[in-house]
């Protein structure tokens, strides 16, 4: 009987927990769609790497959104089975609160297990590789994006033109340069060929020029310079194309946890570089834990007593995690400024929710009614008398 009332509830929040994950991932992808598109569409990127650069997206996603997804498959699945009153059929069949904890425990184990493996290998290794690949990407849109006989502005300060471009598109020939990036004079550079030179060690991207000379005038057009040479490299500014800023080391959110734990234990970085590198270890923990503070304050919040079990659920969801989620932004904020330890900053939502979830769940254990319940239940009365007298 017990396997089969736990079966039952592990059911009614599965379906509610991937359409949530998947509604929610889609959300935050969407914020991204429309420059992949852009890359795709007018940048020449193919379509291989676009799928790779979603992909790489997702984990990072992710270890939002399953926390997210389960506080709310849980409130959605208990709510109907309490606005269907078969949680109270439960309780006079002898079945008490305690027992139907455990398929929601099991739940909040295997989340816990998921969000936590993501963020410790997953998260680390597709944020470095959705750099590389943002890199790659940038040379090849340097590539794609110069055509012969036209004048090409994509990189700052500076107008690239090329006579003549093989099929191949190895090199250029014919290549003519305005360079105002210095801004008090304009420097004219001409070249009979130029080839286009990676560096993935600096994440740079060179256009490198053989014999051809640079040719410069001053504002007032009375001094004129020539120079003459036989190589000549201009480093190309990617930050107007699609690349990132160059960066020769990893980034705390490109880091594992036992390359956190090393680099905290250097000795050379200042006190803000460190009170980082605490907020982005704790987090890594904090964020997978949130699963199980969810699942204990899921139960209590999901079987109160009400006819609106799905869409209260679903509100009561988002509330809870707007809360949690302003709580660690502000957390994060206090520790990185340092007007508050990195660890306890992280931390506090976690306590305070888990702390929160074990008080509701123990009064739920007595029947006694919450005051949010109360005050929910009179706006939904009154809402429902407006639209009833509205409609009137």
């Amino acid at each position: 009987m017990r396997k089969i009332i736990n079966r039952y509830i592990l059911k009614e929040i599965a379906f509610p927990f991937f359409m949530t994950l998947f509604v929610f991932t889609f959300i935050l992808l969407m914020g991204k769609i429309l420059q992949l598109m852009d890359l795709m569409v007018n940048k020449g990127v193919s379509f291989i790497d676009i799928s790779k650069l979603v992909l790489f997206l997702m984990p990072p996603f992710l270890v939002f959104t399953i926390p997210v997804a389960f506080l709310i498959s849980i409130l959605i699945g208990l709510g109907r089975l309490s606005g269907d009153n078969e949680i109270t059929i439960f309780k006079a069949s002898g079945i008490s609160l305690y027992q139907l904890v455990s398929p929601i425990a099991f739940a909040s184990l295997i989340t816990f297990i998921m969000t936590a493996f993501i963020a410790f290998f997953l998260v680390p290794h597709s944020n470095s590789a959705t750099r590389d690949l943002l890199f790659n990407i940038a040379k090849q849109k340097a590539s794609i994006g110069i055509k012969e006989k036209i004048f090409n502005d994509d990189f700052r300060g500076l107008v690239l033109y090329a006579d003549r471009i093989p099929v191949h598109g190895n090199f250029m020939e014919g290549v003519l340069v305005s360079d105002n990036r210095l801004g008090k004079e304009v420097n004219t550079i001409i070249a009979r060929k130029g080839y286009l030179v990676s560096e993935p060690e600096s994440l740079t991207v060179t256009l490198r020029l053989e014999n051809g000379s640079t040719h410069t005038v001053d504002k007032n057009l009375r001094n004129y310079k020539k120079m003459d040479f036989s190589t000549y490299d201009i480093n190309l500014d990617l930050r107007t194309a699609i690349s990132k800023e160059k960066k020769k080391t990893k980034e705390s959110k490109e880091m594992t946890v036992w390359e956190l734990v090393d680099k905290i234990k250097s000795r050379d970085l200042k006190k803000s570089a460190i009170r980082e590198l605490v907020i982005e270890l704790n987090k890594k923990l904090s964020i997978p834990l949130s699963c199980i503070v969810f699942g204990i304050l899921g139960i209590p919040l999901g079987i109160r007593e009400s006819r609106s079990g799905k869409s209260r659920g679903f509100v009561v969801g988002l509330l809870v995690v707007l809360i949690y989620y302003m709580l660690l932004l502000c957390g994060e904020a206090l520790g990185e400024t340092g007007k508050l330890s990195p660890i306890i900053g992280v931390w506090a939502p976690n306590l305070i929710f888990g702390a929160a979830g074990v008080y509701i769940f123990i009064r739920a254990t007595k029947e006694k009614p919450l005051t949010f319940d109360v005050y929910y239940n009179m706006l939904l009365k009154k809402l429902a008398v407006k639209w009833a007298d509205w409609r009137s």
